[in-house]
């Protein structure tokens, strides 16, 4: 899959490079009314979906690895399609997606595999260009699933606009893919940061504080306000530094830096297992999987891993001075 004309291949966000992030179909966002051109690019000799089962994609099985690509009558084949979405188009393909309802006449397990979507990213089982359009429709197809009625009448709704949005015949109420925007934030203090982990996380694991945004807030009010609700410290400046989409079923999270106005901890020991600082050393070790206790941060695909990347090896556009030195 090549750049659009949205996403030049001459450019690379800080962003691209988490998990998710890196799509680059031209999603053609203002053809999405035109159902004649939706038909063309359905009847395209390179169309291709990606193909879902309630929340597992479907791949094919191959001497050169995993294949996501079906086209649309392969899709049929596996099951009766529930819904489908155009996801846009580059050089080479027009994409959609298909949530489908598997026939037990659906070819044999050795020649398709279910592959969880997120085992797909952390070991790396397809290209990131691909892992981005494979979360987009992961995304949008959950929306589907769960608004089939409408929220102002209860009718059923029906899809429109390429997938792109569900209507009320009743009430003549729209109703749009909802994203779910997130902070998540590392709070440092001169060459100290704030990490935290959670009774779910893997052993030894700690990631930066994280939470998800309330209406009438800004980006820079919900990094202080859960910092001071999960950890008790004070936050004063805040900087964005990346974000990343991430369809689980569709979030949006917006990682920022942010200075520390003290360091006496409180916990809430309903959000947080333990948190600590961490020295900047420190946290290069858990990043290469050296520390000597055996600590560890996310993998790669995850945007906290990037914020500590940045930070820890300095690779960030702006100086957090934090409570040290101020």
């Amino acid at each position: 899959m090549h750049g659009s004309a949205t996403n030049p291949p001459h450019v690379k966000d800080r962003s691209a490079s988490a998990g998710f992030a890196l799509n680059p179909l031209n999603r053609m966002s203002m053809r999405r009314q035109d159902a004649a051109f939706l038909e063309q690019m359905s009847r395209s000799e390179t169309a291709r979906t990606l193909v879902f089962s309630e929340d597992l994609p479907i791949v094919k099985r191959g001497p050169g690895g995993f294949d996501p690509f079906f086209t649309l009558a392969e899709a049929a084949e596996l099951g009766k399609i529930q819904e489908t979405a155009f996801l846009g188009c580059d050089e080479e393909l027009a994409l959609f997606a298909s949530l489908i309802e598997r026939s037990e006449d659906a070819p044999a397990g050795e020649k398709i595999a279910f592959i969880d979507i997120r085992l797909i990213a952390t070991q790396g089982l397809l290209p990131a260009e691909v892992v981005g359009p494979l979360g987009e429709a992961k995304s949008l197809l959950s929306w589907h699933v769960r608004h089939r009625f409408c929220s102002n009448c209860g009718a059923p709704t029906r899809s429109l606009a390429g997938g792109w949005r569900r209507g009320c015949d009743r009430c003549g109420a729209q109703h749009f893919p909802r994203t779910d925007p997130a902070v998540i934030m590392l709070i440092v203090d001169g060459e100290d940061c704030l990490l935290g982990r959670q009774a779910a996380f893997a052993p030894k694991m700690y990631s930066c504080l994280a939470g998800f945004m309330e209406s009438g807030e800004t980006i820079e009010d919900a990094v202080r306000r859960e910092v001071a609700e999960e950890a008790g410290i004070a936050v004063g400046r805040v900087d964005y530094l990346a974000s990343q989409p991430w369809p689980f079923p569709s979030s949006l999270m917006i990682g920022c830096i942010g200075e520390a106005l003290g360091r006496d901890l409180s916990l809430d020991d309903k959000e947080l297992e333990d948190a600590r600082w961490f020295r900047r050393d420190e946290v290069r070790r858990m990043l290469e999987r050296t520390h000597p206790s055996g600590l560890t941060c996310p993998s790669k695909v995850a945007i906290a891993n990037l914020l500590l990347t940045a930070w820890a090896y300095d690779d960030i556009p702006f100086e957090i001075r934090g409570a040290a030195s101020l």
